[in-house]
């Protein structure tokens, strides 16, 4: 991807920043482990609810917290909790794995305040991926892991092996094959594994792992990313929840302001982080 393209794709993505958010949401600045962050404070929640870690969609080339913020707030509104929006690193500038490198310093940190336990992780399509590869880094690490996680049409396979990227193209409004082969290429430095778990969490060793919650459209490209981290969570005993949801795009849920069944969706994945953050409370 050349660096005028990139430009007009972070440009155009930054407008996802000024989405409403609900009345009375609170953004300032901090950070966790290093790593910049917003903090998203919502009037339902309180010192002692638990905490959402967010993390932002984008291919892992475009986007910012700031971006995250609109479906951050939103989760955290609807689930009663204190809530996050983390800057992780971006390539071109920054390749593989400062991602998940990022995510994980910002994971530890957080359990320096916060027991697991109350803790969730949330993100969409490039931060639903990373989310998942998170879990996988936390408990490699020896950390305890988080409460649960939802996914909005994650992307947990830079092998590009899905049948969907091509067999959805014709009904997919916002990507293509190439599309995601172009983010996977600036995303990955060169020689680096595609297989590699922190990469495509889709591929890794997923015993252990929280209750999952994935959410993706039927009319998208990285549709059979969700259907088999589904079939694979559930056979490495991990519980996990699949929405397919009819003629839906990718990362439908940003219309949840317009859309019923957009908001109906962030509804039920809200329903599902409080739930999970407040079995320990």
């Amino acid at each position: 991807m050349d660096q005028n393209s990139l430009a007009e794709l972070r440009t155009f993505y930054a407008s996802f920043g000024r989405m409403p958010i609900p009345d009375g949401t609170r953004v300032t600045e901090t950070a966790l482990g290093g790593v910049p962050a917003l903090e998203v404070a919502v009037p339902q929640a309180d010192d002692d609810s638990g905490v959402l870690l967010y993390l932002h969609g984008g291919g892992y080339l475009i986007g910012t917290a700031r971006t995250g913020v609109p479906l951050t707030a939103a989760l955290a509104a609807r689930a009663g909790l204190r809530a996050l929006s983390l800057d992780y690193r971006l390539a071109p500038e920054h390749q593989f794995p400062a991602a998940p490198d990022d995510a994980l310093a910002a994971y530890r940190a957080l359990l320096d305040d916060v027991d697991p336990a109350r803790v969730v992780l949330a993100g969409d399509s490039a931060g639903g991926g990373l989310a998942l590869a998170t879990l996988l880094a936390a408990r490699d690490a020896g950390l305890p892991l988080p409460a649960g996680l939802v996914a909005f049409s994650g992307w947990f396979d830079l092998t590009l092996s899905g049948a969907s990227l091509t067999g959805k193209e014709s009904v997919d409004p916002v990507f293509d094959a190439s599309d995601i082969g172009e983010y996977a290429d600036a995303y990955l430095p060169d020689g680096a594994d595609s297989r590699n778990p922190l990469a495509s969490p889709l591929l890794g060793d997923l015993r252990g792992l929280p209750p999952l919650l994935l959410q993706v459209g039927s009319h998208e490209v990285l549709l059979d990313d969700s259907t088999r981290l589904a079939a694979r969570a559930a056979a490495a005993d991990v519980e996990v929840t699949l929405e397919t949801y009819p003629g839906s795009a990718h990362v439908f849920q940003h219309a949840h302001a317009t859309e019923p069944t957009a908001a109906r969706a962030l509804d039920t994945a809200a329903a599902f982080l409080a739930r999970h953050a407040r079995l320990a409370g």
